[in-house]
């Protein structure tokens, strides 16, 4: 269970930095306004670096947090 948590992490590591590397991409050719490229690499880099973020976030909550307890008894 532990390789797949790190499975998250570098996954979401690598989103991370594939969708920053794209939005500086994008914001080099973005001064061209009539080039919709710069605009479609703009968007889908936010989301790509959004995506890696929330991985490496879900990695650190789930490493440091303890299992749920549910039942009826501890319910306030």
């Amino acid at each position: 269970m532990a390789s797949l948590s790190i499975l998250y992490l570098i996954v979401g590591l690598l989103a991370l930095l594939a969708g920053l590397a794209i939005v500086g991409m994008a914001l080099r050719h973005r001064g061209d306004h009539d080039n919709p490229k710069a605009t479609a690499m703009l968007i889908g880099g936010m989301m790509a670096a959004t995506f890696g973020l929330l991985m490496c976030a879900f990695w650190i909550a789930f490493a440091t947090g303890g299992p749920a307890n549910l039942t009826a008894e501890n319910v306030q």
